[in-house]
């Protein structure tokens, strides 16, 4: 059975300030920030391999899919090395239209990356569309407050670009997103979240897990009620970090979380260092005995053969 994050965690902090262990600990929320974490229920988390000890599981997503030619080839490859178990997917963007075929013959489990920030480049996007979006993108780059701030004027214009992009991803896909998240993570900002523009009943990415050294309180608190409001219309994975540093240490950490918890680690495979850790053994040598899941879910997940 899965236990309570904040258990677990506890007890691994207790643990190695008793012995004094130093190292990067980045990988470990506070006690009182996964306290505040509602946590699916354990019925809907099946164990991924019970021969390996596993009941959590590891799931790695790239990011970008479809945002151009370069990021696209880097992830399928990823993909096809069983580095990487989905993929985040651009849509209005000059390489969508080819992901999107390359996705439905390889069996790629694909979700909607939302896009404020980097203008489209598909030559088939509306003009009306790409200029909504150029003034979500120019207020939510104005400072670093923006995202945190909802802005009324802009609500037509958040509710048009999301809508908009969920129904370019039904017509690229076939079928409604059922996972979503964000380029620069901007499906968090406030007009998103406030406006419940994201389909409730969808799998929708959490904030980052921090330490509390890594972030202020002020920081951690508003990460904390963000991520409660999703859990009452959307679910969530335990914790999500991101692939780089990548660091020895805290990647063992992070990957040993995996054996109790649903753990998402993203990546962009664009990046040298990060495209060789995912197209080198060093990736399964890092994981050990674990499994990467063969697709994003947060219900049953079936071990790669």
């Amino acid at each position: 059975m899965f236990r309570n994050p904040s258990l677990v965690l506890a007890r691994t902090v207790n643990h190695e300030s008793k012995n004094k262990v130093r190292g990067d600990h980045s990988v470990f929320m506070s006690i009182e920030e996964t306290l505040a974490i509602s946590v699916l229920p354990t019925t809907d988390l099946m164990p991924s391999s019970a021969s390996t000890g596993q009941q959590g599981f590891l799931i790695v997503n790239a990011d970008d899919w479809g945002l151009d030619h370069e990021n696209t080839e880097r992830i399928r490859e990823c993909v096809l090395r069983r580095s990487v178990s989905s993929v985040s997917a651009m849509v209005f963007m000059e390489d969508s239209e080819r992901a999107a075929s390359l996705a439905e013959e390889g069996g790629i489990d694909a979700g909607l990356h939302l896009n404020f920030t980097t203008p489209f480049s598909a030559p088939n996007c509306p003009t009306q569309l790409a200029d909504r979006q150029r003034e979500i993108g120019a207020y939510l780059r104005r400072h670093r407050f923006a995202r945190v701030i909802f802005h009324p004027g802009l609500v037509r214009s958040f509710d048009y670009v999301v809508a908009a992009q969920i129904d370019e991803f039904r017509r690229l896909y076939q079928r409604a997103p059922n996972r979503l998240d964000g380029h620069h993570h901007m499906h968090l900002c406030a007009n998103v979240l406030h406006g419940r523009l994201l389909p409730p009943g969808t799998t929708v990415r959490r904030n980052n897990s921090f330490l509390p050294s890594e972030k202020g309180l002020i920081n951690r608190l508003y990460r904390q009620v963000q991520d409660r409001i999703l859990t009452q219309h959307h679910r969530m994975v335990d914790f999500f970090f991101t692939l780089a540093p990548l660091r020895p240490v805290r990647l063992h950490r992070i990957f040993s979380l995996s054996r109790e918890f649903v753990v998402e680690v993203e990546t962009h495979p664009v990046e040298p260092e990060e495209y060789r850790f995912l197209t080198s053994a060093e990736v399964f040598t890092q994981i050990e005995n674990l499994r990467i899941a063969p697709r994003y879910a947060v219900a049953e997940v079936e071990p790669f053969s």
